[in-house]
């Protein structure tokens, strides 16, 4: 009996880190049966290299791309040009916390300046700059989708599994759970993304993870 296709869906493109191809690859590292593969793109935009090269690189996987999803018509317009079954499904309803529970993410719309203090209890993303003298805390990640040169603070109550995740990771300080660390102060390496994480009780930056699981959100500018 022929197994049912396999189903990846990308991360939305505010939280993406990654190219659609970096996290198709990504997949096939911990995915190692073979057979076809519905790709779901959420809002991501597909150009024809994009699917081209994801092709192949399913091809060498012995991996068929048999259809593509996304939320809007233009993520199918490539898709359709090859002749993949396609779909347009409906942005995914964001499950809300629990009366007295706290968000599993905040989004900060916005750049902070020196001064600006912004503190959560769950999870933090920034879609902005956080500026030297700037200060963020959270009780769980901070990403921060642009330069973070002020301080951050992950696991603010305690978690040694936080993590910071910047475009460009050049704080004046950072602090996971207890542990303190000034930032680095060479040039970020062009086109990555770093991340700051607790190895062996002590902060390490090294390249960011592509995914990051998102249960629940609210939006602040």
């Amino acid at each position: 009996m022929q197994a049912g296709p396999h189903h990846l869906e990308l991360m939305p493109q505010a939280l993406s880190t990654a190219s659609p191809l970096e996290e198709v690859v990504a997949w096939l590292n911990r995915e190692s049966t073979p057979g076809s593969l519905w790709l779901h793109c959420n809002d991501r935009v597909l150009t024809l290299p994009d699917l081209q090269s994801i092709q192949q690189r399913l091809r060498e996987a012995d991996m068929e791309l048999v259809g593509v999803q996304a939320t809007t018509a233009l993520g199918l317009v490539a898709a359709a040009s090859q002749g993949l079954d396609t779909g347009l499904t409906r942005a995914r309803a964001k499950p809300e916390a629990s009366p007295g529970e706290p968000p599993a993410l905040t989004i900060h719309r916005g750049t902070l300046r020196s001064g600006d203090h912004l503190e959560v209890e769950g999870s933090l993303l920034v879609l902005g700059d956080v500026n030297p003298g700037a200060r963020v805390s959270a009780g769980g990640d901070v990403r921060v989708w642009g330069r973070l040169r002020g301080v951050a603070h992950a696991g603010s109550k305690g978690d040694g599994t936080a993590r910071i995740v910047a475009l460009q990771l050049r704080p004046l300080q950072l602090r996971i759970a207890a542990a303190v660390a000034r930032g680095p102060e060479d040039q970020p390496p062009p086109g990555f993304c770093e991340q700051a994480v607790l190895r062996g009780g002590a902060i390490a930056i090294e390249p960011a993870e592509p995914q990051w699981p998102v249960q629940a959100e609210r939006v602040s500018d």
